[in-house]
Formats: C-alpha cells, structure tokens, sequence
C-alpha cells in the first residue's frame, strides 16, 4: 500500500519514532514488545514493516490502512487519543470515553462540541471526554482502568462497538456484575426495526444501553462467482462450493467477534469451521470494494458492515447482498454509571437523541435503535441478533475465545491440505 507517510520497507522503529501514535496500533494487534522503549530499539530496528507483518501473517494493505488511518486523524487532531478537552478539569467533571465508528467520526465530534458548548453555558460542570479511533484497541481501557478493578476510574459514560469488552466478566462483565450501570434512555420502545415479534434490543435487566448497530452484509462480486449461485443465507456461506472463496472483516475485530458468536449460536461448531473453511484472506472494507481488481485470489463473497457497500460502483460486477436470515450485527452500546445519572442524564440525552441517531443511521449506515429515525431500510431487511437470554446466560467472553479456537484450527487444517497459505490473523492470540 502506497502512502505518503511511510514504506513497507521501514523498520518498525523508524515508524514509531516518527509516528508515535501508531504504537497504540501495533500493541493492539500483537505487536505488545514495541511499547517498551527498549524492547522498541532492540526488536524494531532490525523488522521493517513488511517483514513484521508477513511474521504475524498480517495483510500489509490491511494494517498499512490501520496505520495510516491513525496517523492521518491525529494529524487532524480528530485521532485515536482523541481528547480535545485541553482545559484544566474541574474534580467534578463528567467523563466520557469509548471508541467511535470510523464513518461517523467527524460529525459526531461536530456534534458534541456544539453540545457542550451549549451545556457548559447552561451548567457549572464540564465535559471532558476521550473517544478514540477503533482502530487502536481496548489495551489502553484494559490497562488503565478494567486491571486496576476500581469503579472510581470508569468514565461516567461509556460507548462502544461489540461484545466482548462488555460481558466477558475479566472486563466489563464484571462491574455489571457489582451493578455499577443502568440503562437510562428513557425509551420505552426501541425503533420498530429493532423492537418487534422477530427482535427486541432492550436490555430487560436494564443495565445497557444502545444507541445503534453496525450490520453485516454479503457483497458479491458476480464475475468471481461464476456459475455458483449468489448466497442468500448464512448457511449458504459455509457450502462447499465456497471453500476459500470468502473474505472476512477479521481486522474489524467488534464484529468479526460478533460474527463468531451468532453463527455459533445458529450453526454451532460446524458453522465456525464452516466460516474457517470458507476463508480466502481477511481484508480491510476500503480493500473489500475494490478487491474484483485484484490480480489473483479474488474472493467470490466478502462480508462487510453494511456502511462499505455503497462504495461500490453501480454497474460494477460488485453487488451487495442482505442475507435473507438476517444481517448479523455488532451492538453499539452505551454504559452510564448508575450513581452518576444526575449529573450525566443530559449527556446521556444527547447521545440517545434524534439527532445523534440521524448521524449513526443517515451518515454512517448504523441503523439507529431511537423510536422516531428512519432507517431507509426495506422492510424485509431483517437482523440477526443473539438474544438477551443467550447473552445472560452464557460467559460471552470464554465463547469468543473458544469460537476464535475452533475458527483458528479450521483454518490450520485447511492449510495443511496443500491448498497454499491463508492471509489470517487471530485477534485473541
């Protein structure tokens, strides 16, 4: 991947050197050695990028986008560390953190700015808050605040992607357990497309919130396709005709995970192997789009958030596919910490409002769960969704790790079958 700010041939130090914030990056996919200062001299000098990454069987134009996706919004001061509350904080402040959605970062920012401007001038408190780009991880959240296992330190609000930061019971899941959160919407009924006979989002223990969902789709580049028919369903995915024929959104980690949890529960452990089975090489959405360009391996079906399809060219051999069973999707959750809500509500107003709900669905894609936004989504668009019952009843966390296992084994066999290699990386190695 050509960019103007490194070459794959630079060593890991000379990027991190240059470009500090993309440690944060490399931390997060595996690379933890490079955080140490001299283990950063020792390891880094002597791996260029490209050689680091054919190690860890990472796609270079995959993580070469994750790096310079970082690089690029923090040289916009709109960037993974973003916090651009440089104001000396009252004790009192109201805190909030998470990660946004990269399509919908930018107007969201807009947006709480202009909310807090406002807010500020009507109250004596503040608002400082740290939403960081997805792309750089939960290492930071994990070390700084879940490790030390002190309430004090979780932010009064807090929104993200996925599942497993918030119900494996080592992160999370574990403060929920002390009922340290409470769902203070105030809805009643969620949006009609997430509230009816087939799915209900609502959490009925309310301890979580949701502001919208990141949905899963198919696209399907029809000259790669052939003769084999266009797939419909999740099911179809794993048949036979589509062995190493798929291109997955592992780098995506939020919902890949949530991927393996809901064919899991559909498909069990055959449908894991099936996903593993069917896997061509893993590669960003921005690669996704373009990947019929390709000179070779071009994948017959990719699965993307639904956002990625309408990049494609109309009248291109791309189409894209909403599975008749359902678009699988990845909750975008909102924590609010139950003992702080009188201070926090008209923040949490704000982010469970009209407008931030037009942004998610109307500019990012990410159908919004609040009652009054249209989602222009067609009727028959339905979603896949794990099921609140499912959810609590089960250690989530232990079942991402086990569905990564039975994902990665298959994989592995599959490549020992003379077949060539696989582009593939686990995200919980």
């Amino acid at each position: 991947m050509e960019n103007q700010y490194f070459k794959t041939t630079d060593s890991l130090l000379e990027i991190c050197t240059q470009y500090p914030e993309t440690i944060k990056i490399f931390a997060s996919n595996g690379f933890k050695q490079l955080e140490d200062e001299k283990k950063r001299a020792l390891f880094g000098k002597s791996l260029s990028l490209e050689m680091a990454l054919k190690m860890k069987k990472l796609n270079v134009y995959t993580f070469s986008a994750l790096l310079v996706e970082g690089i690029e919004l923090n040289r916009k001061q709109i960037d993974g560390d973003l916090n651009q509350n440089k104001k000396e904080q009252k004790s009192d402040a109201i805190q909030v953190q998470g990660l946004l959605p990269c399509p919908v970062r930018v107007p969201l920012v807009e947006g709480i700015e202009a909310f807090i401007s406002t807010y500020e001038k009507d109250h004596k408190n503040e608002i400082v808050y740290d939403l960081k780009a997805a792309s750089m991880g939960l290492d930071w959240l994990i070390d700084d605040v879940i490790n030390q296992d002190n309430t004090d330190k979780l932010a009064d609000i807090f929104i993200s992607a996925g599942f497993d930061l918030f119900f494996d019971e080592n992160l999370m899941g574990k403060f929920k357990k002390q009922n340290v959160f409470a769902d203070s919407t105030g809805f009643e009924h969620l949006n009609k497309d997430f509230d009816n006979d087939e799915i209900c989002l609502k959490d009925p223990q309310g301890h979580y919130s949701m502001i919208g969902v990141v949905p899963a789709v198919f696209l399907v580049n029809k000259q790669e396709l052939g003769d084999r028919p266009i797939p419909k369903t999740w099911a179809d995915i794993f048949k036979p005709e589509f062995k190493r024929s798929v291109s997955l959104p592992i780098s995506d980690f939020d919902l890949f995970n949530s991927m393996l949890l809901h064919i899991y529960k559909a498909y069990g452990e055959e449908g894991v192997k099936g996903l593993g089975t069917c896997l061509l090489e893993s590669m960003h959405p921005s690669q996704m789009v373009k990947s019929h360009t390709k000179k070779k391996e071009r994948p017959a079906i990719t699965i993307m958030p639904y956002f990625f399809t309408k990049m494609v060219k109309q009248g291109g051999p791309m189409i894209a596919v909403w599975p008749e069973d359902g678009a699988i999707i990845s909750p975008i959750f909102m924590l609010t910490k139950k003992d702080r809500l009188e201070k926090t509500q008209p923040v949490i107003d704000f982010f469970a409002s009209e407008h931030v709900g037009e942004i998610l669905s109307h500019q990012g894609l990410f159908p919004s769960i609040h009652p009054n936004v249209d989602n222009r989504l067609p009727k028959e668009n339905k979603f896949m969704w794990l099921g609140w019952d499912y959810i609590n009843n089960n250690n989530i966390g232990e079942m991402i790790r086990k569905c990564d296992t039975i994902f990665n084994k298959a994989i592995q066999d599959e490549s020992f079958r003379n077949l060539g290699p696989l582009t593939y990386t686990s995200q919980n190695n």
